[in-house]
């Protein structure tokens, strides 16, 4: 009887053992989308930001340093966008391995191209990023680059499942670079169109495809419109022919449709991550989204 106890939990322990998943969190919805496309059975991820939310201000609280205590690997945006809430969950967290420098920790931004960063950052340019704009998720080319830096990691902590990493993503970046020429096709009637941005979070996007970004109604980063602002806006919509101004989830539509009574330009609300609406279910539909939008 001793034996086939002895042999029983011999059996349960290897089982769990073959069957764990390597435990992966990310700060945002798109990242653990794409881990999820990368690692599909084999992991387990969790984002700790919620897709609908202002990914600059996140707060803290006690259950996501409870995500982090049991992660195998952390991957953050970086370029400094989490960097009011992400160190103290770190720090708290108690995880060796995860911490910056360790080999379960991955700043996504350190591997692509970042626009717009400043030579000088001082108070009077409102909440400037100094490394740059950090919503590079929103180029298509950035996400097959994350891609790729994600299943290379997933090799380096999993290596026996590796060649199972390495299908997953040679079979994404095929469906990602068809997709890149259906958008490019469906914007093409877009390219050299003028449009005005709440913030500047779809740069990138706007840039990949020749869509030109004339303004912004924020005066400047992080500052909330003022009356005199918005007049310059409206103004400058008029003088541009600014046919679009594209709005975010997270802040209030309120000045864009003022600016859009008052002009010909059109509000789009317009999707920045996995699940920031409904129709953005995983990092391929949130582009479909942004580009059926533009193009309705």
């Amino acid at each position: 009887m001793r034996i086939v106890f002895t042999l029983l939990l011999s059996f349960f322990i290897l089982s769990s053992t073959a069957f764990a998943r390597m435990r992966v969190v990310t700060t945002y919805p798109y990242i653990a989308d794409i881990v999820e496309k990368i690692g599909k059975g084999k992991v387990s991820v969790r984002a700790l930001a919620r897709g609908n939310r202002d990914p600059h201000h996140i707060v803290p609280r006690p259950s996501l340093i409870m995500k982090l205590r049991r992660a195998d690997l952390f991957i953050i945006n970086g370029a400094e966008i989490e960097i009011g809430w992400v160190p103290p969950l770190l720090r708290d967290s108690r995880n060796a391995n995860i911490q910056p420098g360790r080999s379960g920790f991955v700043d996504l931004s350190v591997h692509v191209k970042l626009i717009q960063v400043p030579d000088k950052v001082s108070r009077a340019q409102g909440d400037i990023h100094p490394a740059g704009n950090p919503h590079f998720n929103l180029n298509p080319e950035n996400v097959l680059i994350m891609a790729r830096v994600i299943m290379k990691k997933l090799c380096e902590l999993d290596g026996s499942h590796c060649s199972f990493y390495r299908g997953n993503y040679a079979d994404f970046k095929g469906l990602w670079q068809s997709k890149i020429s259906q958008w490019k096709e469906a914007l093409k009637p877009l390219k050299g169109v003028r449009v005005v941005q709440y913030h500047r979070s779809h740069d990138y996007f706007l840039i990949f495809f020749g869509i030109v970004s004339a303004g912004e109604l924020e005066p400047l980063p992080g500052i909330p419109p003022t009356s005199r602002h918005i007049l310059k806006i409206i103004q400058k919509v008029k003088n541009r022919n600014v046919k679009f101004i594209l709005q975010d989830v997270y802040h209030s539509v309120g000045p864009s449709r003022f600016v859009a009574d008052r002009t010909n330009a059109r509000v789009l609300v317009l999707p920045h991550d996995v699940r920031a609406m409904d129709e953005a279910d995983d990092i391929v539909s949130l582009y479909d989204e942004i580009v059926r939008r533009l193009t309705r």
